[in-house]
């Protein structure tokens, strides 16, 4: 089991803080309340019941102590994500890393410069 992996389970308990789910490869993972859905939840209940079918993302995986931290949420934002330019495109190269670049081999020279003076 590792980060980023998706299964489908059934909730087997819920508490205030969270559901806890029984995945299909025999594991028992936690969602925590926050991790159920963006926004703010009032009552869990209403969300979740003992029996539900899920399918949830692993977010974070404890190996010493085998515990699974899943979410419905990052599976709920992925659907609603919108593909955008990459912050960091040609575009705008006096705002990327091109400036540092041509400023580089001048930072080179000054720093052996410095070595061979002191």
């Amino acid at each position: 089991m590792k980060i980023g992996d998706k299964y489908r389970g059934t909730i087997t308990g819920i508490k205030p803080y969270g559901a806890f789910v029984a995945l299909e490869n025999g594991k028992i993972g936690l969602i925590h309340i926050s991790e159920l859905k963006t926004g703010y939840i009032e009552n869990i209940h209403a969300l979740v019941a003992v029996g539900d079918q899920v399918y949830v993302q692993v977010i974070d995986y404890d190996e010493y102590n085998r515990k699974a931290s899943l979410s419905l949420r990052s599976l709920e934002e992925e659907k609603h994500h919108v593909g955008s330019h990459h912050r960091f495109s040609n575009s705008r190269y006096t705002f990327g890393f091109e400036p540092l670049a041509k400023q580089l081999p001048d930072w080179i020279n000054q720093a052996l410069k410095d070595l061979k003076g002191s």
